[in-house]
């Protein structure tokens, strides 16, 4: 017999507030709310409630985490009630079946999306680049290379040339793949991106370096335009970008099928190339260089002011999502200049929550409290600030929150003083250090800040940030008089590129709220979805999107299809199995389009997610990419055998 969530359901919409809900949805793992006062709702009294797991705001709606199974259980209780507008599952009268999702995402949230979308592939690269740059000022440095008898004069040319080749392909080619990565993003074909953006930095063409130098001079196309290659202009490969694929989109639709393949890629190049040489490119490159201008003199204000107001800014940007738009000021200030000083002013958010994350966890009495600090604390230590940020600075009453601000932007203050930039970007808190070894000086300043950033925050936790309700110690539990220890694997559901479940753009699973487990993106196409586990099927969405089962050793498992997949109602997805159906590893449970997730901008990543594994050592044995079938998770429980008094 079910459990009664009825007394659940009134405490929810008793904080939220009735008459301030706008209507609710819910999918796999959460009550999402459309409320017309987020600030109404005290997060701290839903977050006591029995059964609810954390919440969070975005996508535009308030999101109440219950986990998979139950949530179901609680909408129901909720939609007997009557007291809201329960709309999950329902068309208007017009028959529109979208949600808020997409509905009510402002321009600057789909800017941030587009942004990440674009830059997020290529920072691999430069971070990379970053470190070859490091690692090449190192061991050509003079007094390292006195230490061997030696001097950079001895080093032999064709040595120097491989080095260059490592150092300086990325930065030579950068428009190249920021309009490959922009056709991708828009749906262009990226081989025609890539190929615009080769001819944007073509050898033919006057270097854009050189011309500012004044050792070469621009091409006067007609007598009148100047013509100069796109050299480090990130604004303007943007713009080729986003302008060549919907060209091609457009010729797409109007060239003759039995045309298109040569007419569409033709059409696309002549017309973005001429486009951009004929002045859009300059006018765009002068543009940029004002936006570079502008960082730097903010960067640059005296007394450190600059630096301090970018230091207590990031963590906000972070917060309500819209930090992804700095990676394109950053790679523009690289692409200019080689250095890359913003990104070690917000660095300092990651120090100061190391810091906070440090103190909660050592002064916490609860175990509960303890276990989400010091995993908050080790995934800031390289650089995933999820779950201190959701789990820690905004749950208890905003105090941890106004030390990182205030720490981050005291430590950033003082850098920008003492004027230490980085030679690259991605890298945050520990592999934040190898962006400054090109640079004893920076290396040693960045080094000796972060740490007392780390020092002030954890000190001004202990004096004004720590929260009562931590300080109270666990109910003793029952210990079983027996046990023994079983291991158990979870098999791929689907084919494609394992990533950290850390990583994946969605904080509630991202912070571990839901549980641990492995993200996998898949490989693109009509895909198949298939048992992780032997079991029995305890959750089959209507949608498609997600499912959960509960295996013979009772391992509970929830395979999450994309994020914010349940606004498709069901589009592109189908589903070959009911609830309460036994299958066995390896058997189709549905079947997903990426085409569709892609069609919608939504992120087609599945998630594989051990839901009830808080006893359990839940660890991820896949190397990428994996096959569906493979082992990606050995889990590891202990089978209590029978209860003693404590």
């Amino acid at each position: 017999m079910s459990k009664d969530y009825t007394a659940t359901a009134k405490e929810i919409i008793k904080l939220v507030g009735a008459s301030n809900v706008e209507s609710l949805t819910h999918c796999q793992t959460r009550l999402r709310f459309v409320v017309k006062d987020r600030k109404q709702i005290d997060d701290k009294q839903i977050e006591k409630i029995d059964g609810v797991k954390g919440v969070f705001f975005g996508s535009g709606q308030y999101q109440v985490i219950i986990g998979t199974g139950v949530v179901n259980d609680v909408y129901d209780a909720i939609d007997r009630l009557g007291e809201v507008n329960t709309i999950y599952g329902k068309d208007d009268a017009a028959g529109d079946t979208s949600t808020p999702d997409n509905d009510n995402k402002t321009v600057v949230q789909r800017i941030m999306a587009m942004l990440s979308g674009i830059f997020i592939p290529i920072i691999p690269v430069i971070a990379a680049t970053g470190l070859f740059l490091g690692l090449q000022s190192a061991f050509t440095n003079a007094q390292v290379l006195k230490l061997f008898g030696a001097t950079p004069a001895d080093i032999p040319a064709n040595i120097n040339t491989v080095i260059s080749v490592l150092t300086g392909t990325v930065f030579a080619f950068l428009p190249a793949l920021i309009v490959w990565s922009t056709f991708r993003y828009f749906k262009g074909t990226p081989i025609v991106g890539i190929v615009i953006g080769l001819m944007l930095v073509s050898p033919s063409l006057p270097n854009a370096y050189a011309v500012a130098g004044g050792s070469a001079k621009a091409i006067m196309l007609f007598g009148a335009i100047p013509v100069i290659g796109s050299q480090g202009s990130v604004l303007t490969a943007l713009v080729a970008g986003f302008l060549g694929s919907k060209l091609e989109i457009y010729f797409h639709k109007h060239v003759p099928n039995v045309l298109d393949q040569i007419i569409t890629p033709f059409l696309t190049m002549l017309v973005t190339f001429g486009i951009m040489i004929l002045g859009v490119g300059p006018i765009v490159h002068w543009i940029e260089g004002g936006m570079v201008a502008g960082v730097e003199g903010l960067i640059n204000l005296p007394y450190g002011i600059g630096g301090f107001l970018v230091g207590a800014a990031y963590p906000l940007m972070v917060l309500i999502g819209i930090h992804q738009m700095m990676i394109a000021i950053e790679t523009s200030l690289l692409a200019a200049t080689h250095l890359n000083p913003l990104i070690t002013l917000e660095a300092m958010y990651g120090f100061a929550n190391l810091g906070v994350a440090l103190a909660m966890f050592l002064r916490a009495k609860s175990k509960k409290a303890k276990a989400t600090f010091i995993g908050a604390f080790s995934s800031q230590l390289f650089g995933v600030s999820e779950p201190t940020l959701f789990g820690l600075l905004i749950r208890y009453n905003f105090k941890p929150l106004i030390v990182t601000v205030v720490t981050s932007g005291l430590g950033a203050a003082v850098l920008s003083l003492l004027h230490v930039a980085a030679n690259s970007y991605g890298l945050a808190v520990i592999p934040s250090y190898l962006m400054y070894i090109y640079n004893a000086r920076d290396l040693i300043i960045y080094a000796l800040v972060s740490v007392v950033t780390v020092a002030v925050a954890f000190v001004a936790t202990n004096m004004f940030a720590i929260p009562k309700e931590i300080l109270i110690a666990d109910e003793p539990e029952k210990k079983a008089a027996t046990a023994d220890v079983r291991d158990d694997t979870l098999y791929a559901p689907v084919a494609g590129e394992t990533v950290a479940l850390s990583t994946v753009n969605d904080p509630v699973f991202s912070s571990g709220m839901m549980g641990q487990g492995v993200a996998i993106k898949p490989t693109e196409g009509k895909i198949n979805v298939y048992a992780p586990q032997d079991g029995a099927m305890t959750v089959v969405a209507d949608t498609g999107h997600a499912y959960g089962l509960t295996s013979k050793e009772g391992i509970e498992v929830l395979v999450h299809i994309g994020i914010d997949t349940v606004s498709l109602n069901g589009q592109g997805f189908s589903t070959a199995v009911s609830v309460g159906q036994d299958v066995h590893q390896g058997d189709l449970l549905g079947t997903f389009d990426t085409a569709a997730i892609e069609a919608a901008k939504l992120d087609d990543t599945v998630m594989v997610i051990v839901t009830n594994g808080q006893t359990m050592q839940v660890e991820p044995v896949a190397e990428q990419p994996v096959a569906a079938g493979d082992a990606i998770i050995a889990v590891q429980q202990v089978m209590e055998a029978a209860p003693a008094e404590a």
